[in-house]
């Protein structure tokens, strides 16, 4: 069953790394786009993305579910307790700058939300509202990527983390 365990948890945290790598390496491309055809490319991240970012939730409870049943004292406890705080920061990052950002990205973009996608994009558990506009797109661009780029490396560091922590557990 702990073997069940920690198969599950590094798909999970593989698929939420995916989705953040990608990000981070269309970076370089994207930062050559004007403002019209960057607003446009933002609007087909969803629903894609958006539903890839579900394994996130997922390997959080996954990795807590492996560090019950880690014993402590081990190095395997730490590695994996590594993980969860990558995994946890990701969670920071996103709903303080990513997600705001996305909302308007949507907006500007007049994208068409179906009654799930609606529901996520108008919540804000962070109570964060930005006085910023589509005028301010380099900002909001920036802010995106770099958000995302920071996002993947926490993601890189769990991943890691995690097979480290089950390799030497073995």
């Amino acid at each position: 069953m702990f073997h069940l365990i920690q198969i599950l948890t590094v798909v999970l945290v593989g698929i939420a790394l995916s989705p953040a790598l990608a990000h981070a390496f269309e970076f370089p491309g994207k930062r050559r786009l004007d403002r019209e055809a960057y607003v446009t490319v933002q609007a087909i991240y969803y629903p894609g993305f958006t539903l890839l970012g579900a394994s996130e939730p997922g390997g959080i409870i996954a990795v807590i579910v492996l560090l019950l049943f880690t014993p402590p004292e081990s190095a395997s406890f730490w590695f994996t307790a590594v993980a969860l705080i990558g995994l946890l920061g990701m969670q920071v990052i996103y709903w303080m700058l990513t997600h705001p950002t996305n909302k308007l990205w949507l907006q500007s973009a007049g994208a068409t939300l179906g009654n799930l996608g609606g529901e996520f994009f108008a919540h804000d558990p962070a109570g964060r509202h930005t006085s910023w506009t589509i005028a301010d797109w380099r900002k909001l661009r920036d802010r995106w990527e770099y958000s995302h780029i920071a996002r993947a490396v926490l993601a890189f560091i769990s991943f890691v983390s995690l097979v480290v922590a089950i390799v030497i557990q073995s």
